[in-house]
């Protein structure tokens, strides 16, 4: 059993507390919601009054937050308090690489260890416990990350130093959201062509065309698996976090100088969808605008 805190008890972070009390060890859990602290009580974590409570005497500090800012913020405040230079601290959120290696830099001066640790697999994979975590940092953090990691997840790969966690996470959903409004694009156009919705998912998801936009996370109700698309794109991943993500992807193709005109193209769609008032639906609810 392990001693952790866990601070940002949000959708995702949640769910992530809940599995680790399920695996036996002993979470200490804060959050700014009430609501959210007793949801983490009731699945068996123990209650902090702050993140700097929660931490005190932790063998590892997990954060779950919404932006760099966040993060920087309550890793600045742990610092100054009574962190074990023994813990390992190991970032959950998704934010913008500077910010990764800038905290990953200040927690070494402190003569402790960091990993960058965002996930992917959404609200029901961390409910499940079967995020997939994307790692950065060095190989004997890595390794003290890991099995706190695999009690949360189905996969836990090291994507290199400190940054490239965070990297292969905005690439990645770069990717997710530019294939995503493609996947919405050929469903409408199948159907201005008189093209079955099913029809065309059971051609096009054993055919070249197939992407994990198609055969697992369909834009389309009623067709494939259950998705948040038959659910009113209510659930799943907001697209104002997808929004924040492709932002990050921008900022980091200017700043390293890669060209990446089709997550650009994602980055505006998603802009004007957030701006009609739907940046809390699913980003697969795009579609409705496509459409029209």
């Amino acid at each position: 059993m392990t001693r952790i805190a866990f601070i940002g008890l949000g959708n995702m972070g949640g769910g992530m507390a809940a599995n680790l009390a399920k695996a036996g060890h002993d979470v200490r859990a804060f959050d700014l919601s009430p609501e959210a602290l007793a949801r983490a009580k009731a699945a068996g974590c123990l209650p902090a009054a702050s993140a700097a409570e929660a931490a005190d005497g932790a063998e590892a500090i997990v954060t779950m937050l919404p932006a760099g800012t966040h993060v920087e913020a309550v890793y600045t405040d742990l610092f100054a308090a009574s962190v074990a230079p023994s813990a390992i601290l190991i970032d959950c959120s998704t934010i913008d690489v500077a910010t990764a290696k800038r905290v990953a830099e200040a927690a070494r001066n402190k003569g402790l260890a960091a990993v960058d640790a965002p996930v992917s697999g959404g609200i029901g994979a961390a409910n499940a416990g079967t995020l997939t975590f994307m790692v950065g940092g060095s190989d004997a953090a890595f390794k003290r990350a890991e099995p706190i990691l695999s009690a949360m997840g189905k996969a836990v790969i090291h994507a290199g130093a400190n940054g490239t966690g965070q990297a292969a996470k905005i690439a990645n959903n770069m990717l997710l959201g530019a294939t995503m409004v493609a996947t919405c694009e050929a469903f409408l156009l199948a159907e201005k062509l008189g093209l079955d919705a099913q029809t065309f998912y059971d051609i096009s998801s054993v055919a070249s065309g197939q992407s994990w936009s198609m055969t697992s996370y369909c834009p389309v109700p009623g067709v494939g698996p259950d998705t948040p698309a038959d659910h009113d794109y209510q659930g799943g991943f907001a697209t104002m976090l997808m929004l924040k993500d492709l932002k990050l992807a921008a900022a980091a193709a200017a700043d390293s100088g890669a060209d990446t005109p089709m997550g650009a193209k994602a980055a505006d769609l998603y802009q004007r969808f957030a701006d009609e008032g739907q940046g809390g639906l699913d980003f697969s609810g795009i579609i409705k605008m496509l459409r029209r």
